[in-house]
């Protein structure tokens, strides 16, 4: 028994032999490296662990004056249920995250989901904008340590110098030392190995943890004996209105997205297909709690209006003669940018090994020290990047840019769920050095039991006849794709069926695109508003009736690791997901997607004159992955016997 491929066919299509276009090229879910002879990242991860990188990764400094901020301005003493709505809405990302980290537990995160469902060209502008995101990201976490330093020592003048931001008149700038010091410290922990990195990351977490308890029970008891003074206010829990709590929703949403950070490191845990959705949704799931329950204790002992936008918590303890709470309260917030900014480093060397495990980027970042186990090569160029851009400039203004990398990566990922339900990956690449010509007369290959030092689970072999690389496969009677009751199913066949539910996918992400820009475009006519409201709406409805009205196809089950957590409500929840991360990148800004945009269009260019000709899938022959089992079946007795 063998597959068939048409080697001139394969000649019509990228280069000779690839039966995809080059943006279109799908990797394996295991697409990591076997050989054993090279190192590998350590598992050594377990649900504590992961509880540790995705909470201190997630509570950073903010919660200690976004409450303020946000509480004031927009949700007034509402700011609880702000938090709850918030967390709803990361929970819906949160539910893709952990089917897909479950099925595919390697490293890369979204980038790896997406370069399996979606293609190389998508991955490929993912990873570049991930980096972007966490390069950022942990620039603008360390430039906040020093604040709060210079708070537990009394004051910015009572740092030490080599510590103190410095202004340099002659270039106008101010630069932080202790930023890039900081970042320095984290950089060379993470390089000593991933077990003792997050023992450190467990231990600041817990100090944060502990600061924050004491605000929820001490505050607690300041509450219940003042009689919650910020309650008792002649305009109701909803100052601002509904809208007011929903617009605090999306401003505080933010606060949830470091998550992302737990299946980043999947290829490190022991027990992936149990423990990573337990880490995500855990870590997700204790944010919530604190997030609310210090913005009750903090809203309900001071009005509203009164809280001081700076220093939420502490301003509110000391109207209530608890001065020395202060210095709590900083030093939770110290550890908690700490705990941040090792949670933000963290996972960019491993979004960037695997983009050079796959040939988009240079084999430098690929390496793992055989010692540490970790990347470090990736992971010293993540730390001086960094600290560089710590210590000379200030990237505040430049927040908005971790905001689109984190927001296109939850999208991206609620769309592969879809993909993987309704039409996933049907073909395996088969890459060059694994095939073998045995007959030039027939044009075939045939992918044999090679000892390369480990096996892979696909063969393909000949017959005399050519047959196409795509075959159909016989649906079963017992379980049909399309239920024959609905009317639907007498349009839809195996033959069609991926084409239409692929184009059903796609147009129904433009009419989310298209409705929610309509909706936040106030400059538009409104009658050009409501007319695109209603394609878009039109669009979307349509496609979630189609989706729900036919069956998943069956082949997800045997896709990538079983036994894992499955997503529900597919395919309402996907849909839901990337409405609502849709209509966040849609008003971040015209300034933030100006900046955006040209580092996406740097980011193509060099995927178009490196990561296309250096991609690990060049040459790959893509075959059907079904036949593809049976046949490495009977290659396995014939080689065993």
């Amino acid at each position: 028994m063998g597959i068939l491929i048409d080697s001139q066919e394969g000649g019509n299509r990228n280069g000779g032999q690839c039966s995809k276009m080059f943006f279109n090229r799908k990797k394996k879910v295991d697409s990591a490296r076997k050989n054993t002879s090279e190192p590998q990242l350590a598992k050594e991860l377990s649900v504590p662990q992961l509880l540790a990188i995705g909470v201190g990764a997630t509570i950073g400094a903010g919660v200690y004056v976004l409450v303020g901020t946000v509480a004031r301005e927009l949700s007034g003493s509402s700011l609880a249920i702000s938090f709850l709505v918030a967390g709803f809405a990361a929970a819906l990302s949160a539910f893709c995250y952990a089917e897909l980290a479950s099925r595919c537990p390697s490293a890369g995160s979204a980038y790896h989901y997406t370069y399996i469902c979606v293609g190389e060209g998508v991955a490929w502008l993912i990873g570049w904008a991930l980096i972007l995101e966490y390069t950022i990201g942990g620039a603008a976490v360390a430039r906040g340590i020093t604040p709060n330093l210079a708070a537990l020592f009394g004051g910015e003048d009572n740092l030490p110098v080599f510590l103190s931001r410095q202004h340099i008149a002659g270039i106008d700038i101010v630069v932080d030392p202790c930023a890039a010091i900081m970042i320095f410290v984290i950089t060379a922990l993470l390089c000593v190995g991933i077990k003792e990195s997050i023992m450190v990351q467990s231990i600041v977490t817990s100090v944060n943890m502990c600061a924050l308890m004491f605000v929820i029970i001490a505050g607690g008891y300041l509450g219940f004996k003042s009689g919650w003074p910020g309650y008792e206010v002649p305009t109701g829990s909803f100052p601002f209105g509904v809208d007011g709590m929903l617009a605090g929703s999306a401003t505080v949403f933010f606060a949830y997205i470091g998550f992302d950070a737990v299946a980043s490191t999947a290829e490190e845990v022991k027990n992936p297909q149990r423990d990573l959705p337990l880490g995500i949704g855990g870590s997700l799931f204790l944010c919530c709690g604190l997030y609310m329950m210090v913005s009750i204790v903090i809203v309900g002992l001071v009005p509203y209006y009164a809280i001081d936008p700076d220093t939420p918590i502490s301003s509110a303890f000391a109207s209530h003669g608890m001065q020395w709470a202060a210095y709590i309260i900083n030093a939770g917030a110290f550890t908690a940018l700490c705990a941040s900014l090792m949670g933000g480093i963290l996972p960019q060397p491993r979004i960037l090994m695997a983009m050079a495990r796959d040939g988009l980027l240079p084999p430098f970042f690929s390496d793992i020290n055989k010692h540490s186990q970790v990347p470090v090569k990736s992971t010293i160029a993540t730390g001086l990047i960094a600290a560089i851009l710590a210590f000379s400039m200030e990237v505040s203004q430049l927040a908005g840019m971790v905001s689109v990398g984190t927001l296109l990566a939850f999208t991206m990922v609620a769309i592969s769920v879809l993909i993987l339900r309704y039409i996933p990956p049907d073909e395996v690449p088969l890459r060059p050095f694994l095939q073998q010509p045995i007959d030039s007369g027939t044009g075939g290959y045939i992918w044999s039991c090679l000892e390369t030092g480990w096996k892979d689970k696909e063969a393909v072999g000949t017959s005399g006849n050519r047959k196409p690389l795509l075959v159909k496969e016989d649906v079963s009677i017992e379980y049909p794709l399309i239920p024959k009751q609905l009317a639907i199913g007498n349009y839809l066949h195996e033959g069609n069926r991926r084409k239409v539910v692929g184009w059903v996918i796609t147009l129904t992400c433009v009419g989310i695109l298209v409705l929610t820009y309509a909706a936040s475009d106030l400059t538009l006519l409104s009658s050009v508003r409501f007319g695109l409201c209603g394609v878009g709406g039109s669009l979307l409805l349509s496609g979630l009736v189609f989706l729900t009205c036919i069956d998943q196809d069956v082949a997800r089950h045997n896709f990538g690791h079983a036994g894992g957590f499955i997503c529900p409500l597919v395919p309402l929840l996907p849909i839901v997901c990337i409405l609502i991360n849709s209509y966040l990148l849609v008003n971040l800004g015209s300034d933030t997607w100006a900046r955006v945009s040209i580092w996406l269009a740097i980011g193509l260019v060099v995927y178009v004159f490196y990561g296309r000709t250096h991609s690990s899938l060049k040459d790959a022959v893509y075959v059907p992955a079904t036949q593809v089992d049976d046949t490495y079946h009977d290659h396995t007795t014939t080689c065993l016997a």
